[in-house]
């Protein structure tokens, strides 16, 4: 029996490899992010990790979307 749902794995790997590269970036920049401005206006350490949450949330988001548009053009499943 085939199986009709194979993955390509080409495809796979590349999409995971560079979900993990953009994630690491966004991610980074995030958290840089809310402790810059907390420390810029001095604001404490509370309030630089709620920021740093914020913006870590917003990021995933972003990498949601960056999923979906990757997995859009670029098929995770081989064609029939």
């Amino acid at each position: 029996m085939s199986r009709t749902n194979s993955r390509n794995l080409r495809a796979t790997v590349t999409v995971v490899s560079a979900l993990v590269f953009v994630a690491t970036q966004v991610l980074g920049v995030a958290i840089a992010a809310g402790w810059a401005i907390a420390g810029l206006f001095e604001l404490g350490n509370t309030i630089g990790y709620v920021l740093m949450g914020l913006f870590s949330g917003l990021g995933l988001y972003m990498l949601h979307g960056f999923w979906k548009q990757a997995t859009s053009v670029e098929p995770l499943n081989k064609p029939d």
